[in-house]
């Protein structure tokens, strides 16, 4: 495991081993697969303040909005051959229709230009036709599986979402820092959540350890680079 990944002069991040395939976590969140031509997403959740503004919790109406231009960003400076968005791309079923025009533009310009493959979420099972891409329930490429849900017991090389891994690492002086993290143990790789209202999951909870018995490894997003950090640097929350 490397750190100090930089590409296109605004990516940063750490090179990570899963599988022995060489993968980058990127500072924005995202997985790239140079060697593929991948570049992996998970858990957009578009629409999410839409969701909760219609059960009167008001939020910024703009995080579709700033999270497709994160992901525009990564195929601008990445040229990938692929982008799979790994599950819950949308908040609930009835995202779609409550897209602004122009998010749905920016959507479409991005599956036109790539290989844009869904794959099925708890909160999306089906995601609209219309965006184009094309949806499956899972998808294998070389030595890596895609599929939203981890599953426990699962052959080296997967690669899921659905948890929202987050880290709490407490540093010298007992200052604890929280953030956004990918967790892997070398044969498995779990992404961090996407979107931009999205919340987290510390990596100590119980829904982890069937997953990760051993040794395991939190790449921790800070706000312009990756942190390597093992399991002795982290803490549950609420724990100093």
């Amino acid at each position: 495991m490397e750190a100090g990944l930089s590409q296109a002069g605004v990516l940063s991040g750490l090179t990570l081993s899963v599988a022995e395939q060489r993968l980058a976590a990127l500072a924005c969140g995202a997985l790239w697969w140079a060697d593929a031509g991948v570049i992996v997403v998970s858990d957009l959740h578009l629409e999410k303040a839409s969701s909760y503004a219609a059960r009167g919790q008001m939020l910024p109406p703009y995080d579709t909005r700033a999270t497709l231009a994160r992901v525009q960003r990564q195929i601008e400076a990445l040229n990938p051959r692929v982008v799979i968005s790994l599950g819950d791309s949308f908040h609930d079923r009835g995202a779609r229709p409550r897209m602004a025009p122009d998010d749905v533009i920016a959507m479409r310009r991005m599956t036109d230009r790539v290989d844009w493959v869904w794959i099925e979420g708890n909160h999306d099972p089906k995601p609209p036709a219309d965006l184009g891409g094309r949806v499956l329930p899972e998808l294998t490429i070389g030595a890596l599986t895609f599929r939203h849900i981890p599953t426990e017991g699962a052959a080296p090389g997967e690669v899921a979402g659905h948890l929202h891994p987050c880290a709490r690492v407490v540093g010298r002086g007992g200052r604890a820092v929280r953030g956004r993290c990918f967790v892997t143990d070398g044969q498995r790789l779990v992404m961090p959540a996407y979107g931009a209202l999205t919340g987290g999951l510390n990596v100590l909870d119980k829904a982890f350890a069937s997953l990760f018995p051993g040794a395991i490894f939190a790449g921790v997003i800070g706000r312009d680079r990756v942190y390597l950090t093992g399991k002795e640097s982290l803490a549950p929350d609420g724990v100093l």
